[in-house]
């Protein structure tokens, strides 16, 4: 099996910084239903790490990660699963989302190149985003035909409201640069090019030096508060998703992908 993700501990003040790299080394960086497994394992990885106070997640130098691997056979198979073994299946990008936002650690994404679908759902799991001034976001999934799931509307919604989410999801050609990610909240810092890992790993040092006991308690508080309707949002997108999935407008959207074409859309 390919190891998508590499694990370093031990960094920064008092070694309380780790780095979560995810490279595949195409460039690309789609995430795979592997890749996502891989990166569900690396956050859970930490449940019992009391000497990690601050985790930096990075991808490739070209791209945080293109989102959801349509070309991946184990993620094409979901086209002829009946609706039980897709909702088994679907459960892993909520999964993936569920086990970064719930790491006691402090979560820092560093995004250089584009961040896409997937990628995006995965970025705002995170407490903290960094973002290269040359590098955009862009959220496709209805101009695929689907929902935006992962349950990270709900996430984005208290990040930048609910005009700046509608654009952002809606509108699923539009390319978010840094300089608008971060005039609508959506990141929190603006790196040079190239330099978002650095930056990254600055924000983090500061906070692996301050208390871990009482950062870890005070995101838990900050966490609970504002998610705590989340489940309330979010529980239907997964059964949404798996609806979408099985429109004409779905197959059309992929294939449209796929053959590098403009979709046509029929509303059924």
């Amino acid at each position: 099996m390919t190891e998508f993700v590499k694990i370093e501990k031990g960094l920064g003040p008092d070694g309380r910084i780790a780095v979560v790299r995810f490279d595949r080394g195409d460039g690309i960086n789609a995430l795979s239903p592997e890749a996502m497994r891989q990166l569900t394992d690396a956050a859970r990885s930490f449940e019992d790490d009391a000497e990690t106070s601050v985790v930096v997640l990075t991808g490739g130098a070209k791209s945080f990660s293109a989102g959801f691997d349509l070309k991946d056979p184990e993620g094409r198979s979901r086209q002829t699963m009946d609706l039980g073994s897709l909702r088994q299946h679907l459960k892993l990008g909520p999964r993936l989302t569920r086990a970064w936002q719930d790491m006691e650690q402090i979560t820092i994404g560093a995004i250089e190149g584009f961040c896409v679908g997937g990628g995006v759902a995965l970025a705002v799991a995170l407490d903290f985003r960094v973002m290269a001034r040359d590098a955009h976001m862009r959220v496709p999934e209805i101009g695929l035909g689907m929902n935006m799931s992962w349950q990270s509307v709900p996430r984005m919604l208290h990040l930048i409201g609910p005009a700046r989410t509608k654009q952002a999801v809606i509108l699923a050609d539009q390319r978010i640069s840094a300089a608008e990610a971060y005039e609508w909240r959506l990141v929190e810092e603006v790196a040079d090019p190239g330099k978002a890992f650095d930056a990254a790993m600055a924000l983090a040092a500061k906070v692996a030096a301050q208390p871990p006991l009482s950062v870890a308690m005070t995101k838990l508080t900050v966490n609970r508060l504002a998610h705590a309707l989340d489940d309330l949002a979010g529980h239907m997108d997964l059964d949404q998703f798996a609806l979408a999935s099985m429109t004409e407008d779905h197959r059309e959207g992929v294939a449209a992908f796929l053959e590098r074409r403009k979709p046509r859309f029929k509303g059924r």
